[in-house]
């Protein structure tokens, strides 16, 4: 694993610490306590960690399933969570074995076995969902159990593949419950996290207890808490201000964010530098209007991402110029390096080059409910357009509609977040411009490819830092992709919950079990 850390870079209000990292769950007087309401703007594609690969449903699955292993806050590195003890066998990087920890039990008093880790991990790969999770696990040639242990078999040494156990691709499910072949269609859930799913609305809340059975990496359960899912900032902001919520989180209007100030009274607020980003995905294939290298080139010099920051975000997020960001193994600023302003001069001459008539037409996609994403979109549209190159038509869609439509290639070109599957750099490589990635812009690279794999190959991730370097110099010359920015990760809460500072360190694990009430 690399040796980078997310940085914290700061909390601007520092709240009761919330022990977490032991190895037997000890019992908390906050299992029977009053009900944490937290507020978000992510949605949840599937509760069957086999049918989602979004944010919002990785959420809920840190605290409703486990997997083998478990990021601690900030960490670098995994440590058992299901499993006792996982490691490599040998020195190809191709073996890697977990012996599975006893007596975790499902919700049906049926213990965990090592054949449910194993029907788990295959039914991922076997049902392959356009939305799910398969592509993170693309070196995964067969698994394999025995009593308690089990032994996975990777195609291609991985260094990375621990860190893919760990995040939701890797979460344990009730083999008697769910399918082997397809989806899990109800809303129920059958895992062994920290936290029970006792009730679940799509799109409006999810009701969680804590899980008495659970053991794992956490040493203490959290309290009671409900999720309220809300279609778009402003009804997040609304429920907030009208103290509806607790804490509200991913995400408030830019313009409140940007006035959050830690001593108005009521309220506490944190702070941290987070590894989410956000990126322009263009779709590359034969027959679309972004076809050619030397259009998308041409894009690239049109984009102006410190007024897009400053007007949109209102200095919320930071402007982001290459695939991995800042405080990542590999970082570099590829994009600022190939075009560092906006050019419509230099644009024009590469379309001429192309031989494409002007203005070039194209659709561009984005979430109905993804934060500021129609205020972007319109930003964007207006640059793009500038000097009369290009003409975008814009097309906002529900969150469910918006992943199938790129995941079928249906659209010319996207916008969409992207939070750290783990902190390492690879998770901004094979499924964001690898080939068959699960962003799907039609781009191959066997350069690129290359790279992402013998990137793998180092089990110390800092050796890895030059192959980062030449994808992203790479990236920025056939641009499948335009980095746009990176976000700052805020968590609001009110003034009698604690642990706030501590339900997200920035990688995309949710922590529900780290709030408290004061």
């Amino acid at each position: 694993m690399r040796s980078v850390r997310v940085r914290i870079l700061a909390t601007l209000l520092v709240l009761g610490a919330v022990g977490v990292g032991g190895w037997q769950l000890l019992p908390s007087d906050g299992s029977t306590g009053r009900t944490i309401k937290v507020g978000t703007t992510d949605e949840v594609t599937s509760l069957d960690p086999a049918g989602a690969y979004d944010a919002g449903s990785w959420a809920l699955f840190n605290n409703v399933f486990q997997s083998l292993l478990a990021f601690e806050p900030s960490s670098a590195a995994p440590v058992p969570d299901a499993a006792q003890s996982c490691g490599f066998q040998g020195s190809g990087l191709r073996t890697y074995r977990c012996v599975l920890r006893e007596g975790l039990k499902f919700p049906s008093g049926r213990e965990m076995t090592a054949e449910d880790v194993k029907y788990s991990f295959d039914r991922v790969k076997k049902i392959n969902s356009d939305v799910g999770p398969a592509a993170l696990l693309d070196t995964l040639k067969s698994v394999r159990a025995s009593g308690r242990t089990v032994t996975f078999q990777l195609s291609s040494p991985d260094a990375t593949f621990p860190f893919k156990v760990a995040t939701g691709a890797g979460a344990i499910v009730d083999s008697h419950k769910y399918p082997a072949d397809s989806l899990r269609k109800d809303n129920e859930v059958d895992g062994t996290g920290p936290y029970e799913l006792t009730s679940y609305t799509k799109g409006k809340k999810a009701v969680l207890s804590p899980n008495g059975n659970y053991q794992g990496e956490i040493k203490k359960t959290g309290r009671p808490v409900e999720l309220d899912y809300y279609a778009d900032s402003a009804k997040l902001n609304s429920a907030w201000k009208a103290k509806q919520l607790d804490v509200a989180y991913r995400q408030l209007p830019p313009q409140v964010l940007a006035g959050l100030n830690p001593s108005d009274p009521g309220q506490r607020v944190s702070e941290a530098d987070s590894s989410e980003i956000r990126n322009l995905y263009l779709n590359t294939r034969a027959g679309r209007p972004l076809h050619e290298t030397k259009v998308r080139q041409a894009l690239a010099w049109l984009i102006n991402r410190e007024q897009l920051a400053a007007s949109v975000y209102e200095g919320t997020v930071d402007p982001l110029y290459s695939l991995i960001p800042t405080g990542i193994t590999g970082h570099t600023t590829s994009f600022f390096d190939a075009y560092p302003e906006p050019n419509i001069k230099k644009a024009r001459a590469l379309l001429a080059q192309a031989g494409v008539s002007t203005p070039v037409s194209f659709t561009y996609g984005y979430g109905l409910s993804s934060g500021s994403a129609a205020a972007e979109a319109k930003e964007l549209k207006q640059q793009l357009e500038a000097g009369g190159l290009f003409k975008v038509t814009l097309k906002g869609y529900e969150w469910t509609d918006f992943q199938k439509r790129w995941a079928s290639g249906k659209l010319d070109a996207y916008a969409v977040g992207w939070v750290a599957d783990y902190p390492d750099p690879d998770t901004y490589g094979s499924p964001l411009v690898g080939s068959d990635g699960t962003m799907n812009t039609g781009y191959s690279s066997n350069e690129v490819d290359h790279l992402i794999q013998d990137s793998r190959r180092y089990a110390d991730r800092s050796e890895a830092e030059q192959d980062f370097r030449d994808l992203q110099s790479d990236i920025a010359k056939d641009v499948p992709v335009i980095p746009l920015w990176q976000a700052k990760d805020y968590v609001v809460t009110s003034e009698d919950v604690g642990g706030g500072q501590y339900l997200s360190d920035g990688t995309g694990v949710f922590r529900l079990w780290s709030l408290n009430w004061i």
